[in-house]
């Protein structure tokens, strides 16, 4: 998720609580006292803030779709009012999804096991952000590649979430360089996969 510096509220104890337990034993593998447990409340006591199991993951992945798309038209209007290069506003893009790909690795776990259980409409809407999210990447990296074509340049950036949300597979200790690091490794094979495709 986004983030902060002020000290999270308990909906979103809750939901990162959710989200972990989700990740790491599946929706189904999970109760709600379980997660009650995790934020030190009762099971009944999350009623008060979520209607149950579906409505936290609702919330989970509709939330990081929606903070996702939020965040690069940030960066966007940022880099465009700073008149920076296209080559700095790709590496801003890069910048944001690493981040989320290195701090809410659980998230990228759950949308890939359990976006089917979501309810029609909830799971066309995280599709529907996640296609702007990804036309965003399309418009950036054809500025800076601009003899890629379109069709090439949404399956590079397909390629390019794929390789940055293999985080959650890259958890033995020692198999990653510190945080830093592991940013910095990201980024340049991120942007290499770009150069790539744009040479073919």
């Amino acid at each position: 998720m986004a983030t902060r510096t002020d000290a999270p509220t308990r909906r979103e104890q809750i939901l990162k609580e959710a989200a972990r337990l989700f990740a790491e034993r599946g929706f189904h593998g999970v109760g709600v006292d379980e997660i009650g447990a995790a934020v030190g409340i009762s099971g009944p006591g999350l009623y008060r803030h979520f209607a149950g199991k579906d409505a936290m993951l609702a919330e989970l992945l509709v939330g990081i779709s929606e903070s996702l798309l939020t965040g690069a038209k940030r960066r966007l209007s940022e880099a465009e009012a700073a008149g920076v290069a296209p080559e700095a506003v790709l590496d801003s893009l890069i910048e944001g999804h690493i981040d989320f790909a290195l701090d809410d690795r659980p998230l990228i776990t759950l949308h890939d096991r359990e976006l089917d259980r979501l309810r029609d409409a909830d799971r066309k809407l995280v599709r529907q952000l996640q296609r702007q999210y990804v036309e965003l990447w399309v418009g950036a990296v054809r500025r800076l590649y601009p003899d890629l074509t379109e069709p090439a340049a949404r399956s590079a950036v397909h390629s390019v979430f794929g390789l940055l949300n293999s985080t959650p597979h890259l958890t033995r200790p020692g198999s990653l360089p510190d945080r830093a690091g592991t940013a910095e490794l990201l980024h340049r094979m991120a942007r290499g996969a770009f150069a790539a495709a744009a040479e073919s």
